[in-house]
């Protein structure tokens, strides 16, 4: 697949733009998003994915096609898990409703970046390393095994980036709206740290701690979420534009499903199941070749079995 320089600028371009669309116009100023906004967006940014993969295909054919929607389908099912981990985070630190959309666009925005290092990363390692495939292989098995016993939890309170914002950084006692850093003559002498500003002037506010902590989490999710996706398409760029085009819906995706997290009982070993056949199809690459289309229909059936078998469990249990 020969990518052009005009295709990758296009590309970063329109996810900027839906980034800025979704800031700006949908969701403007600092407000809770209601469950109806929440999921007219989410609908949206799906519609945005559904188009692009169908005009990938229609430029570069079928299977270029199909490759993208099984690598965009496996990362926003393993994405799920990161929007119930950022519902932890700010119940944690009782972040209220209004700035949460706020703060996850600054962490989007960021993991965008963060991920696009990881694909360019994992293309080079696979390019010049033939035996790197068993060590992404070796990386999802654990994953898998890890979900399955559920021990993908993350603590909020014993992050190291807390530690190291609150004792590096003069931090206000309250949140101060969204705003990661304020100005000291703009804080209460009640609000103010002992510390004094940085630089003469700025105090950073708690939330810098909960953007750092969302974005470690996104650290750990990627180190799954990348490899898996690369068992799907070696091709970098559907690689990236199907976890960037996951990513930008991600926010929408939170406030319709933060508070979902107990209906969904089986949905962490449907996920663990899909790491575990993602990481046993690179371990068998180089004796069995599985065809993105097997992949496809294996991510969505194991995604609509563990959903399923979830909201009947809720059923029966209500």
């Amino acid at each position: 697949m020969d990518v052009t320089v005009t295709a990758w600028v296009a590309l970063i371009a329109g996810l900027i733009a839906l980034l800025l669309l979704d800031l700006f116009v949908l969701h403007r100023g600092a407000h809770e998003i209601s469950v109806r906004d929440a999921s007219l967006s989410t609908g949206g940014f799906v519609a945005v994915a559904v188009a692009f993969g169908i005009a990938l295909g229609a430029f570069e054919g079928s299977s270029a096609s199909e490759q993208f929607f099984a690598g965009y389908t496996l990362e926003l099912s393993l994405s799920i898990d990161n929007v119930f981990v950022w519902a932890v985070i700010f119940s944690a630190f009782s972040v209220p409703a209004a700035y949460q959309h706020r703060v996850l666009f600054y962490g989007i925005f960021s993991a965008l970046i963060l991920r696009g290092g990881f694909v360019a990363l994992g293309a080079e390692l696979l390019h010049r390393f033939e035996w790197i495939v068993y060590v992404f292989g070796l990386v999802l098995l654990y994953a898998g095994a890890r979900m399955f016993r559920g021990q993908r939890e993350i603590d909020p309170e014993r992050n190291p980036a807390i530690r190291v914002v609150r004792r590096q950084l003069p931090t206000t006692n309250r949140f101060r709206g969204a705003h990661l850093f304020v100005s000291a003559p703009d804080v209460p002498p009640a609000e103010r740290p002992r510390r004094s500003p940085m630089l003469g002037r700025w105090y950073a506010t708690p939330m810098l701690a909960v953007l750092a902590v969302i974005e470690i989490s996104d650290i750990i999710f990627a180190v799954d979420s990348i490899p898996a996706i690369f068992g799907v398409t070696r091709e970098t760029f559907i690689v990236f534009s199907a976890t960037a085009l996951a990513l930008v819906g991600l926010r929408s995706m939170y406030f319709l499903l933060a508070r979902m997290r107990g209906r969904f009982a089986y949905l962490d070993i449907g996920l663990a199941v899909l790491l575990v056949f993602i990481g046993v199809k690179f371990m068998l690459s180089e004796v069995v070749e599985i065809g993105v289309g097997v992949s496809l229909a294996v991510i969505v059936l194991v995604l609509i079995a563990s959903v399923g078998a979830s909201l009947i469990a809720d059923r029966r249990g209500a």
